[in-house]
Order: structure tokens, then C-alpha cells, then sequence
């Protein structure tokens, strides 16, 4: 009986031959492509458990092949085919999404774990898939949301204040931060919130399609357009539409949806007569749509259409106090029977330091998707450091490769300030006058820089605006120069040098 509905994708029909005559005596259910347009017309229309596809192919090469996936069916696990085992670009697409790759000709029994390894993914993420369904339509979203710190708490306020406004939106954050979710909680919110919510990755859709999906497009008015067909907005009617991603959107399209957002109203590619829409538009990039607009990449009038309420999520790296908390809301989703909700029953110490010492480029998502993988892949009861990948933790050092900030690296003063401060609060357990002392500024300074980069607590005060705080730091300071012996007097004889 089958197990799982596999599609091969390669222009060679010898390889296609071989896949599927090795897997279906497995027990899988095979269906073949010669090419990617076929492959997304079948991912599109039937169900599809895993992907494999050839890198080198005409016309759609499966890069191409892979982003095309990933935008109709993000959690549809795709194993990319190389003629060689470290070929960038197949290292390239496992960054950009993929499962992992292989190499062809490689032995049948890596093959075949492989794909059972992504069949285990996707059974995994189809059995969550209800339930987030389900917390998509509940109206209190933000506890989805996972964070306490105080950048995200300024998040949850400004989500509340601006919900049921029913004003464009403009979330701008790194990838993998979670902007779609701030997204759905809008929406969830909203007075809309029992209407469609339509969510679309602009960057994603080659150029040549994008139009269509995102307006829809009349009988005829292209090869291959053999009825009509309404796009995202007018599936969105009433609704939210939520425009991921928009900075990648081509001047064309620019264009078409500042009309949309001016005039409320698209016109359907080979139509003549425009088709009214109620919808909010929420958007999200993880661009500086300020300097593309100054760039002339971005046009400045829908700009200002879309930054009506701007909204920034921040990296995970300038949250590293919430990895805890999202470490325990994923693993109660991958580990559900198991985990009741301590780290320390499933996780080693040392793979919580590893994950909080990571930089993470990924963010939020990249850090579920390392849960994820741990949780199938560990051979005991416990996930180890053995069970991260080797960007996270390296065997040969036992530590991380890339911490969080390296000196020297591409950071800004900024960044190195905020991650030295947390790093010292850390260790002083939150005590403001002992981390001040050892970071060698008064408290009211340190207010400050724990304002500026929203790790303040919440009713946390200036202590410079307390009455007699300056006279405080002043005696404070004469008596640690009093207690401190001098240079010269601590100063000893020079060793002589030899050899």
C-alpha cells in the first residue's frame, strides 16, 4: 500500500525510469515531470508529499523550479539532484528552502533514506497543519506570537493599537521573523477577521506570472489561459491581503497596485473593465524601501500608500532572551506526547547555549526548522549538540562556529553594544547597578542604552530622574577611586626577556 506520493522531476526520461522503478518498490506512489512547468501544474493540482528534482534542466532550472514550489506550497518538501556533491548552486538551493540534495548515482540506500527522512517532514508538518488552521481563525493571534522581551512586547501594543483600524501596513524585518504572523494577527483582529486572509510572496512569482496571480486574468488573454481566473485580490475580497516581500515587486506592478490601493479597483490581465475590491492591504519587506525609493527602485508614491503604520520586528539575534521560549512552543508542537513542557527533560544544556551563542540569518523560522530536524533525526530520548547542524554547533571545537557577533565581522557599533550589554546582564542576573559598574557607566546611562535598544522593562524608570540620583553617582565614584589603588602603586618591576 502507498505511503506517500512522490514527484521526480528531470528532463532526462532514464533517471525519471530509474527514481521510480527503485521507489516504488518501496511502496511510494510515483508521478514524473520532463520539465518545471509540468512539475508546478501538478503541484498545483494534485497532492504531491515530496519533490525531487534535477538542477539542470532547460527552459526552468530547478532553482527556478524550487521558488515556484515554495510559493504555491511553502511546507512541500523538495530534494534537489546534482551531477556532483558540491555543486554550489545545490548548496545554494538547500539555503533558499530545499530538504536537502543528492548526488545522482549515488547508492540506492541513500537515496531511499533521504526521501523517507522528507516524507517523515511532511507527515509532520501536515498533521500541524489543522491546528494552525485553526489558530489562524482564532481572534486572539498575538499568542502566537512567542516573546517576552521588550522589543516584543512594544510589538504586541502596537498590533492591539492598530488592528481594527483597517490602515495599510508596512512590516519591515529581516526574513524568517515571523511578518506574515504579525500579519494574521492583524487580520485576526481586525473587524475583517471572519473574511479570506490571502497571503502572497511578491518575490517569489517570476515576473511573468505575477500579474495574473495577483489580479487574475480573463479567458484567452494568454497561452494557455483556457478560463477565467480571479487572483489574490479578488479572493481576498473583504478581507486582508498580505503582500510579501513587496521591495521585489517589478515597476509594472508597482504601478497596478498603487491604483489598487488609490482607486480600490484592478483590472484582470486581458480585461478592459475594472473590478471593484474591499480589502486592507498589509505588506512586509525585509528591504530599505527608503533608500530603493531613493535608488529609484521603488516608487515613492506607493511608498507612502503603504507606510501608513510602519511596523519593525526585530532579528532574533536582538531578541536572544526569547530563544528559551520558542525552543518550548516548538518542541510541544514537534514533540507533542512527549515534551509536557520542560527544556530540561528533552534538551541538553549545552544545545540551548549553542542555539543562544548563534547568530542566526534565518531568524525565528530558521530556528524552528533546527528544532524541527533535531526532534526527527536524534537517536535517544534527549536532543544533543550531535543532533544540531554543523553551522550551529561544531564537533571538532564543541562550540559554536558563528556566535552571535563576531568582532571584526560585518556589524555595526551598535550591534556590538547591544549584544555586550545583554551578555553582562546575563551574567549579573538583571542587577542594573552591578552591570552598570562593570560595563564602567552610571545607571542613568545605562537606562538609556537599555531604551534604546528595547530591553528596558516595562515600568522601569530613569534613575537620573530620581530626586538626589546625580549626588548618589558622584559619592559612588569618589569612594571607588578612594578604594582603588593606583597604577603606580600596583606597578611591579618589569621581567627581563631572554631566551
Amino acid at each position: 500500500m502507498a505511503h506517500g506520493r512522490i514527484l521526480v522531476v528531470d528532463d532526462e526520461e532514464s533517471m525519471c525510469q530509474y527514481l521510480s522503478i527503485l521507489l516504488q518498490k518501496e511502496g511510494y506512489e510515483m508521478v514524473t515531470a520532463n520539465g518545471g512547468a509540468r512539475a508546478l501544474q501538478i503541484v498545483e493540482n494534485e497532492p504531491i508529499d515530496v519533490v525531487m528534482t534535477d538542477i539542470q534542466m532547460p527552459k526552468m532550472d530547478g532553482i527556478q523550479l524550487l521558488k515556484g514550489i515554495k510559493a504555491l506550497m511553502p511546507n512541500l518538501p523538495v530534494i534537489i539532484m546534482t551531477a556532483y556533491a558540491s555543486e554550489q548552486s545545490a548548496i545554494d538551493a538547500v539555503n533558499l528552502g530545499a530538504f536537502s540534495y543528492l548526488q545522482k548515482h549515488c547508492k540506492n540506500d541513500e537515496i531511499k533514506m533521504v526521501v523517507r527522512n522528507a516524507l517523515d517532514l511532511s507527515k509532520a508538518r501536515s498533521e500541524n497543519r489543522q491546528l494552525k488552521q485553526e489558530l489562524t481563525r482564532n481572534k486572539k493571534q498575538t499568542g502566537r506570537i512567542i516573546g517576552q522581551s521588550g522589543r516584543m512586547r512594544s510589538v504586541f501594543k502596537m498590533v492591539d493599537k492598530i488592528a481594527g483600524t483597517g490602515a495599510t501596513v508596512l512590516i519591515n524585518g529581516e526574513s524568517g521573523t515571523g511578518k506574515e504572523l504579525v500579519a494574521q494577527s492583524i487580520h485576526s483582529q481586525s473587524n475583517r477577521a471572519d473574511k479570506p486572509f490571502v497571503a502572497i510572496n511578491c518575490g517569489a512569482i517570476p515576473e511573468t506570472l505575477l500579474e495574473s496571480q495577483l489580479f487574475g486574468h480573463r479567458k484567452g488573454s494568454f497561452t494557455g489561459a483556457d478560463r477565467d481566473h480571479d487572483g489574490f485580490c479578488q479572493q481576498a475580497d473583504g478581507g486582508t491581503i498580505f503582500l510579501d516581500e513587496i521591495g521585489e515587486t517589478p515597476h509594472p506592478i508597482q504601478v497596478k497596485l498603487l491604483r489598487m490601493l488609490q482607486e480600490r479597483e484592478i483590472y484582470p490581465v486581458g480585461s478592459s473593465s475594472p473590478v471593484k475590491v474591499d480589502l486592507r492591504v498589509v505588506a512586509a519587506t525585509n528591504r530599505d524601501l527608503e533608500a530603493e525609493v531613493a535608488e529609484g527602485r521603488f516608487r515613492t508614491d506607493l511608498f507612502y500608500r503603504l507606510n501608513v503604520i510602519p511596523l519593525e520586528l526585530p532579528s532574533l539575534r536582538e531578541r536572544v532572551e526569547d530563544i528559551p521560549l520558542l525552543v518550548d512552543h516548538f518542541l510541544k508542537r514537534c514533540c507533542a506526547g512527549e515534551y509536557k513542557g520542560n527544556l530540561g527533560s528533552i534538551l541538553d544544556e549545552e544545545v540551548l547555549r549553542a542555539l543562544q551563542h548563534y547568530n542566526w540569518p534565518g531568524n525565528v523560522r530558521e530556528l524552528e526548522n533546527v528544532i524541527e530536524r533535531a526532534s526527527i533525526i536524534r537517536d535517544s530520548e534527549r536532543i544533543t549538540v550531535g543532533d544540531l547542524p554543523a553551522e550551529i554547533w561544531d564537533p571538532a571545537t564543541g562550540d559554536s562556529p558563528r556566535s552571535n557577533l563576531a568582532v571584526g565581522g560585518r556589524v555595526t557599533l551598535d550591534d556590538l553594544e547591544q549584544a555586550h550589554i545583554l551578555s553582562v546582564l546575563e551574567s549579573t542576573g538583571g542587577a542594573r547597578k552591578q552591570t552598570s559598574e562593570i560595563l564602567g557607566i552610571n545607571a542613568s546611562t545605562l537606562y538609556r542604552k537599555l531604551k534604546k535598544y528595547g530591553i528596558q522593562d516595562e515600568d522601569e524608570c530613569d534613575p537620573g530622574e530620581v530626586p538626589g540620583a546625580e549626588l548618589l553617582d558622584a559619592v559612588d565614584d569618589v569612594l571607588r577611586e578612594t578604594e582603588e589603588p593606583s597604577p603606580q602603586a600596583t606597578e611591579q618591576p618589569a621581567e627581563p626577556v631572554g631566551i
